[in-house]
């Protein structure tokens, strides 16, 4: 990423020489002293700028960030970042020279080169790096599975570049075989060069992504580790520790740090465990530097890159997780994949963001299409589950329960919608249609004489007396009554057959309650769906209650101003089974009030016309109330 800066900055074109020879022809040349001059300026700024910019994240607290970091991503991304690092080290074992690619497709654009060259692999490159990586493995092995026997692992990556080391200055492999090897090393530091502030505003916005993914491979890979020893990460301090590095090293022509997945894996293989390792490792970086540069210039360059592959052992490794996961949870499993292909295909810092993208995507999918059910008490219990998933629970009679286990918002509300249809069997608002065309035809045959209505709610063939009660009052004349239906007064058992020809859909409940348990957020278009919910079925006599809520639910309804006269918080219950004891209650209140209710449990007749009922002689039908 931050070759990309350099190369689009400080391009070869720019560094241009024209020169004469001796035959008069003009021959073009790169500068290339200015040349990287300059791109060492340019990368020490960017250092210097992405420095600025995690100091600044990590003291807005940005760090929370790592939160969207699950395992099964960073399992992924970590695979892929040591997929290229393994590619990259792939054709220095084998002394294959390749373009530098940058962006999408770079690993595969690299592979297909190095196979298309392979036919000039160095055999002693090769042979020497194959050997490395046979011997690191080995006593990485042994290491492992005599841990508690051997007080110090061996060190076998020092011990292996000694001896590499010497055998090529011995057998002298570079003239001899044509062998890569490390050659010049430069001795001591540069001295500090203040960053060109007025190249910021070009690459701003190369830094910041920068920033944002050298964070996010630090924060991935020490997950893996933090996972493994079993400690935490804490996001603010990793930024601001990489901002200090990155400000102090852009004044002294360094590089971007971050996490190096290859030598993380070389120091934790070998023991290291603490910040002391890492002091460590510091400490002969810099004698190196300082001193012994000039004894490691013979070490063959395969030697170096096969201690690295064998060290990535660990994160390839982790391919070994996805058939645990997909046993476990699909949806992790492909989070890994996807995010595995995409760091492979797009780069590491694209692929990140697009499995950051998808594992969100997962999560609003999942919030999307939530689980449900209708619940039912478990007998003898105050406990109500599943009516699908257990066999002996019970429903209560005419009341259905439905749990809902997610937050309620814009995206999801349809989803609502449709598992309360089809929890209850019907649909409100239909139901409500049906009834208004019912009561519509039967206001027609109230003005045409042929059914009757009187003050008490009672409907009746004129001239026909009532067979279960007699009327207080004369029946009224109906021919001034308009759409009525419940204005006059006008109760009907809509669950038996009506005296006119409408499908309507039946109701078998009186009650409606909504297990709220797992909501944990409303938005306002969830609470204006909700309140609607409530009007359709209230206006089809349907008491719709709340139960198991979190005390946040009540208040976002009220700032949303959900309740009124007619939707009280007494429909609210702290359980479901307080709910149903309130329902169970109030019809049992209803019961004794009503001593006429239990001897004929009539409030309306509807009778058919006289004469068709005088020639049948059949008896006239009666039209319950709920």
């Amino acid at each position: 990423m931050v070759g990309s800066v350099v190369l689009s900055m400080a391009p070869d074109e720019n560094f241009l020489l024209v020169s004469s020879n001796t035959t008069g022809l003009n021959k073009t040349l790169i500068d290339t002293e200015s040349r990287d001059a300059q791109r060492v300026l340019i990368a020490s700024t960017v250092t210097f700028l992405v420095g600025i910019i995690q100091l600044v994240l990590g003291a807005l607290q940005i760090g929370f960030i790592v939160r969207y970091l699950a395992d099964p991503l960073v399992g992924g991304f970590t695979t892929a970042a040591a997929f290229q690092v393994f590619v990259s080290q792939l054709k220095i074992v084998l002394n294959v020279s390749t373009k530098n690619y940058n962006g999408i497709l770079s690993i595969i654009y690299t592979l297909i080169e190095i196979f298309e060259r392979i036919g000039t692999t160095n055999i002693a490159d090769l042979v020497a790096g194959l050997l490395t990586i046979v011997v690191c493995m080995a006593v990485k092995e042994i290491n492992d599975r005599f841990k508690h026997k051997i007080p110090i692992p061996i060190p076998i990556e020092v011990i292996v570049t000694i001896v590499a080391t010497g055998i090529s200055y011995g057998a002298d492999l570079e003239k001899k075989y044509n062998a890569g090897i490390v050659k010049n090393i430069p001795r001591g530091f540069l001295p500090p060069v203040p960053p060109v502030v007025s190249m910021f505003s070009q690459m701003a916005a190369a830094a910041f992504s920068i920033a944002v993914v050298a964070y996010a491979i630090a924060v991935s890979v020490g997950k893996v580790y933090a996972t493994k020893y079993d400690y935490a990460i804490d996001g603010n301090q990793e930024f601001i520790a990489f901002g200090i590095s990155n400000v102090f090293s852009g004044a002294f022509s360094c590089f971007v740090a971050t996490t190096a997945l290859s030598r993380t894996a070389v120091q934790e293989s070998t023991g290291g465990k603490t910040q002391v390792a890492g002091l460590i490792s510091a400490g002969i970086v810099m004698i190196a530097i300082v001193a012994l540069g000039k004894l490691l210039e013979p070490l063959q360059k395969s030697v170096l890159a096969a201690v690295v592959i064998a060290n990535l052992k660990g994160m390839f490794m982790q391919v070994c997780d996805v058939p645990r996961l997909w046993r476990q949870n699909k949806v992790d499993a492909m989070i890994w994949v996807f995010t595995c292909v995409a760091s492979i295909i797009l780069g590491l810092d694209l692929g990140l963001l697009a499995g950051l993208v998808f594992g969100l995507l997962t999560v609003v999918v999942r919030v999307q299409f939530p689980s449900w059910g209708g619940l039912g008490n478990v007998p003898g219990t105050d406990l109500y589950r599943n009516v699908k998933e257990y066999k002996n629970v019970v429903e209560p009679q005419g009341v259905k329960i439905l749990q809902f286990s997610s937050p309620i918002f814009y995206a999801n509300i349809d989803g609502l919608k449709s598992s309360l249809k089809s929890t209850v069997g019907f649909d409100a608002v239909r139901v409500y249609n049906k009834r208004l065309k019912a009561l519509r035809k039967i206001q027609k045959l109230i003005k045409k004489g042929k059914l009757k209505a009187t003050k008490n709610g009672i409907i009746s063939d004129s001239g026909v007396a009532n067979e279960a009660f007699e009327p207080d009052e004369d029946p009224e004349e109906s021919e001034d009554l308009e759409i009525p239906t419940r204005e006059i007064e006008i109760q009907v058992d809509w669950n038996s057959e009506l005296p006119v020809k409408v499908n309507v859909p039946k109701v078998p409940i009186h009650s409606l309650i909504f297990d709220f348990g797992a909501v944990s957020f409303l938005d306002v278009v969830a609470v204006r769906s909700i309140r609607t919910i409530v009007k359709e079925f209230e206006r089809i006599d349907v008491r719709v209650y709340f139960a198991s809520h979190q005390d946040s639910i009540v208040t976002k309804l009220e700032q949303c101003a959900f309740f009124d006269d007619n939707i009280r918080k007494d429909i609210f219950f702290l359980t479901v089974h307080d709910a149903v004891l309130h329902i169970k209650s109030q019809i049992m209140y209803k019961d004794i009030q009503d001593p006429i209710f239990e001897k004929v449990r009539i409030i309306n007749h509807i009778f058919y016309d006289v004469s068709t009922s005088c020639k049948t002689s059949t008896p006239p039908k009666k039209f319950l109330p709920r």
